[in-house]
């Protein structure tokens, strides 16, 4: 059974998501402040945490990012606040989703269970040997999940490393932006694609001398991205 934090000060949303949550046979844990949630977070092991925005004594962007310093489980960030700018600075501390007040609590579960089951096989224990993506400088070791640049190894979040391989895996192709979202997060973009924008951003700044030129992941305006060989 998946051990689910929600991290909500509004207790009525908090009781609305653990019920539909546990109906779908999850255990969850319910804090009601960002210092507590992020203590939890940090001190238990939980497979994926959903976490307000709004909370008192401690701002969810806050708790987000404690929580990705540290460790790769999967964040979906809930919040009323519609604004790109709100999204976009979520996606770059490193949650793996943003949904926006009200939405279906089903819609919830079913995003749960695809971070869950996408997380799930990523770290399954592997005893076959490393397998390894070298071009030009850049190295990806598919297996420990783990990327070096002329030689330095630099930190990805899960998402950005699953987004980093996928190109690079399939290099010279151009995907669209609504076509990343649906290969590396495996649902439907519902017309909301600035999580690959973002994660694209967040990428080139860890692997590209000159993020205004270049060399790895090519915007073809109008189209989408392609990573080049």
């Amino acid at each position: 059974m998946s051990n689910i934090l929600i991290i909500e000060d509004e207790e009525a949303i908090a009781e609305l998501e653990k019920d539909y949550l546990e109906l779908s046979a999850f255990n969850v844990t319910v804090e009601n402040t960002g210092s507590r949630g992020l203590q939890r977070a940090l001190k238990e092991d939980y497979d994926l945490v959903i976490l307000d925005l709004m909370l008192p004594d401690m701002g969810g962007f806050e708790v987000c990012e404690k929580i990705r310093n540290v460790k790769n489980t999967p964040v979906i960030i809930v919040s009323a606040k519609k604004d790109d700018i709100d999204k976009i600075r979520g996606l770059g501390l490193g949650a793996d989703d943003y949904m926006t007040k009200p939405f279906s609590p089903s819609e919830l579960v079913a995003r749960v269970k695809a971070h869950l089951s996408r997380y799930e096989r990523l770290t399954a224990g592997r005893t076959e040997r490393n397998e390894i993506i070298e071009i030009r400088g850049l190295k990806i070791d598919k297996t420990a999940r783990r990327v070096w640049v002329a030689g330095e190894e630099k930190m990805f979040t899960t998402k950005e490393f699953d987004l980093l391989t996928f190109l690079a895996q399939n290099p010279n192709h151009v995907y669209s932006k609504e076509e990343l979202f649906r290969h590396i997060w495996e649902m439907e973009s519902v017309g909301d694609i600035a999580t690959v924008t973002v994660h694209i951003k967040k990428i080139r700044e860890k692997i590209e001398e000159d993020t205004s030129n270049p060399k790895y992941i090519e915007t073809i305006w109008g189209v989408g991205y392609r990573f080049r060989i």
